[in-house]
C-alpha cells in the first residue's frame, strides 16, 4: 500500500511539474476578476428570473478549469465526454450542465451571458431552478486560429 501510495505522490508531482512546463503557453483570462464578473452577471440574470443565486463549487470549478484548458491546448471547442469528466472530478448532483464560449474580441461577461441567453440550451441551463452550484474556467490564448482568445466553460450543478 505504501509503494503504490509512493508512487501515486511521485505521479501527481510528475503531473505538477509537467503543467508548469506547458501552462506559461496560456495565460489565466483576467483571473479572479473575469470570473467574478461572469458570476455576477449569471446570477443577476437568475435574480431577475426569480432564482437563486449561484455559488462557486470547487469541484466544478476544477473541472471546468481541465476542460477549458484542455480546449485552449489541443485547439478544440467541444463538450467532449462531460459525464466521464464529471465522474472523474467527483461532481455530484442530481443534474449537471455545461455552457461553453469563446470569443477573441475582448467582449464583457454580459455580452457572453447573453449570448448565452439566446440560445435555448445555454439558457435552460442558466435559468434551470435546480442549479445551485457553478464552477467557472476562463483562459485566454491562441485558439483556433485567433490570437488573444478567450475560452469560457461553465459547469452547473445540482443542490
Amino acid at each position: 500500500m505504501r509503494d503504490l501510495l509512493r508512487k501515486l505522490v511521485g505521479f501527481g508531482a510528475f503531473a505538477a511539474v509537467l503543467l508548469l512546463l506547458v501552462a506559461p503557453a496560456i495565460a489565466p483570462a483576467a483571473g479572479k476578476t473575469g470570473q467574478t464578473a461572469l458570476l455576477e452577471t449569471i446570477n443577476s440574470v437568475r435574480r431577475a428570473h426569480g432564482l437563486a443565486p449561484l455559488r462557486i463549487d470547487a469541484t466544478l470549478n476544477d473541472a471546468a478549469r481541465f476542460h477549458t484548458l484542455d480546449m485552449l491546448r489541443n485547439d478544440y471547442f467541444a463538450h467532449g465526454d462531460f459525464a466521464s469528466r464529471m465522474v472523474r472530478f467527483g461532481a455530484r448532483g442530481p443534474t449537471v450542465g455545461e455552457n461553453l464560449a469563446w470569443e477573441s474580441g475582448g467582449s464583457s461577461a454580459q455580452f457572453l451571458v447573453d449570448a448565452w441567453l439566446a440560445s435555448p440550451d445555454h439558457r435552460a441551463n442558466l435559468l434551470r431552478p435546480g442549479f445551485r452550484r457553478i464552477g467557472i474556467g476562463l483562459a485566454r490564448g491562441s485558439f483556433l486560429g485567433h490570437p488573444d482568445t478567450t475560452v469560457v466553460t461553465t459547469d452547473f450543478g445540482g443542490s
